[in-house]
């Protein structure tokens, strides 16, 4: 695969893959480093890629290796898959949580959150709810600002 086909693949996936980083890792710098690490090995590895996939597939698992050795790295002793265990009951705890707390909101709270975390933009969000994309920004700002505050005095550490 030529040069300009990996851009193109960088122009496509990258916030999608950030995003998803930026949830594994919880620290936007770190995601960066990751993303870079990711596209970095994609280049090299463009000659393994069989089809047998998407290549969207293909990408978020070079992602989901790279951030298990970021993890590695910080705790040598403990393994990959004792690190994923812990972090994959963490995430459902507090996800469930969320869920949960987001019953409290009004509906037009609730769905913006909810399309969000599926990977939607501010303007496909508005367009779906019939709001400004700047409100649906205003919106998820608030209910992500008042989710973390409900989830910090629980003792959920975020």
């Amino acid at each position: 695969m030529p040069y300009p086909e990996l851009e193109e693949l960088y122009n496509t996936y990258r916030t999608d893959l950030y995003r998803y980083l930026c949830h594994l890792t919880h620290d936007p710098a770190e995601a960066e480093d990751l993303l870079s690490e990711t596209f970095l090995r994609a280049l090299r590895r463009l000659h393994t890629y069989r089809g047998d996939c998407a290549v969207k597939t293909w990408l978020f698992g070079i992602a989901h290796n790279v951030w298990l050795e970021s993890l590695r790295k910080r705790r040598p002793t403990v393994s990959a898959d004792d690190l994923l265990e812990t972090y994959l009951t963490d995430t459902r705890l507090q996800w469930q949580r969320v869920q949960a707390l987001l019953q409290q909101k009004d509906d037009r709270a609730r769905r913006v959150v909810q399309l969000r975390a599926q990977g939607y933009s501010y303007a496909e969000i508005a367009a779906r709810l019939g709001i400004s994309e700047s409100s649906a920004r205003v919106i998820e700002h608030r209910t992500r600002t008042w989710l973390k505050q409900q989830l910090a005095k629980e003792g959920y550490d975020l």
